[in-house]
């Protein structure tokens, strides 16, 4: 009977790896937390044509190393550096896996103020919010393992806004489908998910025995805003506010657009910028027949909070 099919991808590893690590510098401590995902491609293909088990590399290994290198990596406290450190790790130990595809999701955690001077405390902290830092790093060794590169994103998930005005949506098509009325003033609410990417970095393959010295790039690549640079993400995030705060929105659309240019203009690293902003809607409650004004914008103050459907708009900008 001939083959009527082949393997033409796989990519496999382990999920959900949950890591606090809590760095010690005297009485004042740091903590980050991290949801790890980390999956491998390579010469893997006999595992599952084959059921050949000698070239897998186990996923509970693969959780052993997060753990590990969550102990012993200088770079824990940055999550692009240390998902660089961890991906590059496994791929030079490694001599048939090229790739490794690192995900990171770090929850908020912020000190707590303490006292009349208001006072960070140093070893006390609260969940600052459902907002999420996201990272996405693939490390490609498949070119050899001494032309190692790095593709890194990061960004920004579940960021929660409103503003009760300054948004507006008129003269868009109207035909024998549309209901909406053109409105000059509305509520604008969405929840953030932004994305960016930085210039592709080569790594200088580990030269020690257990593949887990790894090579920063110079300093003045995070003087650009590249990858190594720390406050990318706060700037990226101020700026997504700020423009979500102060601009007079025509439609979320060109919002949109001018947080993404205004994120690549300060940040010389970055390469594209990408949106996801669903619209949370508002609807003013119909109080008319009480004889109460709560449609006309100015006078709308009491609105029902509408889960779905929603609109979703979403966009990349990109570097000229």
């Amino acid at each position: 009977m001939p083959e009527l099919s082949y393997l033409s991808s796989a990519r496999y590893g382990k999920d959900a790896v949950r890591v606090l690590r809590v760095v010690r510098e005297g009485s004042t401590h740091t903590v980050v937390e991290y949801n790890v995902r980390v999956l491998l491609e390579g010469d893997i293909e006999v595992s599952y044509t084959e059921a050949d088990n000698s070239v897998i590399v186990a996923t509970d290994s693969m959780k052993n190393i997060t753990y590990y290198l969550a102990k012993v990596s200088p770079h824990i406290l940055i999550p692009e550096r240390f998902a660089v450190h961890l991906g590059t790790h496994i791929v030079s130990k490694y001599a048939h896996i090229h790739k490794a595809f690192v995900d990171i999701e770090q929850l908020r955690w912020s000190r707590i103020i303490v006292g009349q001077d208001g006072k960070p405390h140093p070893h006390s902290f609260f969940r600052d919010g459902d907002e999420k830092k996201t990272v996405k790093v693939q490390i490609d060794g498949t070119a050899g393992k001494d032309k190692i590169q790095a593709h890194v994103s990061a960004g920004i998930n579940d960021l929660l806004v409103l503003k009760s005005t300054g948004s507006s949506f008129t003269s868009f098509i109207r035909d024998e489908y549309t209901l909406l009325k053109e409105v000059d003033d509305r509520i604008f609410s969405t929840s953030i998910d932004l994305n960016y990417t930085f210039t592709p970095v080569n790594i200088s393959p580990p030269k020690d025995e257990k593949k887990l010295d790894i090579v920063i790039p110079a300093s003045e690549q995070a003087e650009a805003g590249g990858v190594w640079d720390p406050k990318v993400l706060d700037r990226a995030r101020t700026i997504t506010l700020e423009v979500f705060a102060e601009d007079e929105s025509a439609s979320v659309q060109a919002t949109l657009y001018k947080m993404g240019q205004k994120i690549i203009a300060e940040n010389a690293g970055v390469q594209t910028v990408s949106y996801a902003l669903p619209n949370k809607h508002y609807i003013p409650v119909d109080m008319s027949y009480m004889g109460v004004d709560n449609l006309t914008p100015a006078k709308a103050e009491v609105f029902q909070p509408v889960a779905a459907p929603s609109g979703l708009i979403t966009a990349t900008v990109s570097r000229k």
